[in-house]
């Protein structure tokens, strides 16, 4: 059995921008918020950080300054994934010298790889890295499906401890914890499957919903693994609207509106993404209110 790289909430977090570069001072304070809620590790530069846009200096300084920060309280995990998989060793070679804790994988997007591919690259990219890998399946976004079987052949490489499951489809889910077993974690990649991911053995989640409820989400899985199973699904519907509405446009533009209103930098995105649109950033503002985040 492989250790798992944490168990419960890991926050996917934003990388607040300011027009010349990162806010540092906003992401600092983010970071404790993050620790003050009891969530149990930190993803920087993910899909919620807009890793993709960070030039390779920007990446360096934000993976140096949340390992500082953080100084061992929780894992920090670093996106390191690339649809240019020599460009994803050299993130994740720089990741590991850093000192992140495990790495992130994203499957490639863009070139639309098949299986063999995946596998090939994946194993090419463990090879390379000195920390657990998490592998990180989300087909709505890179146009690629990783098939459980798939994840099974990976979860044999020593180095690839987990998978960040968010195709959104409960059924594979299962199908990769029947087939791993013990050799693989399973994160949900959905907020708003937190739970059922857990009722199959799930280690937990990779959340975006925590920026905004930290004590809420680590609550929601201290609960499951504390025994209290029926009060962690009834804090699963009752966050069910706000968790739907962090991803009614592409995610991370919801979480930096959010982020923003907590005072947490600007809502700011780098292009293509743009600023969320009014309606829906009254929306959300209103269920925060309503779930305590918003004064």
């Amino acid at each position: 059995m492989k250790e798992w790289i944490f168990r419960g909430v890991g926050t996917a977090l934003i990388t607040p921008f300011t027009e010349s570069g990162i806010d540092y001072e906003a992401f600092g304070r983010l970071i404790e918020f993050q620790l003050a809620g009891g969530v149990n590790a930190l993803i920087v530069a993910g899909t919620t950080g807009e890793g993709s846009v960070l030039s390779s200096g920007e990446y360096e300084e934000l993976i140096s300054f949340a390992v500082r920060k953080t100084a061992g309280r929780v894992p920090v995990i670093a996106g390191s994934g690339s649809n240019v998989t020599a460009a994803a060793v050299e993130r994740t070679k720089t990741a590991c010298r850093l000192g992140a804790d495990a790495v992130l994988l994203v499957t490639p997007y863009y070139n639309k790889t098949t299986q063999r591919g995946l596998i090939a690259s994946f194993e090419a990219i463990a090879d390379a890295s000195s920390r657990p890998c998490i592998l990180y399946n989300v087909p709505s976004r890179t146009g690629l499906n990783m098939l459980p079987e798939t994840v099974k052949a990976l979860s044999k490489h020593p180095r690839i401890a987990a998978v960040k499951e968010a195709s959104g489809n409960i059924s594979q889910v299962a199908k990769i914890r029947q087939l791993c077993g013990e050799d693989l974690a399973v994160y949900s990649g959905c907020d708003d499957q937190t739970v059922p991911v857990l009722s199959l053995g799930g280690a937990g989640v990779i959340s975006v919903a925590s920026n905004v409820l930290p004590r809420e989400m680590s609550g929601m899985c201290r609960l499951w693994f504390g025994g209290e199973t029926e009060k962690a699904a009834e804090m699963q519907l009752k966050l069910l609207e706000i968790m739907n509405q962090l991803m009614i446009e592409t995610n991370p533009i919801p979480a930096k509106a959010a982020c923003a209103a907590m005072g947490f930098g600007e809502n700011r995105l780098r292009l293509p993404l743009v600023p969320m649109e009014e309606q829906h950033e009254q929306k959300l503002l209103e269920l925060m209110k309503a779930a305590g985040a918003l004064r």
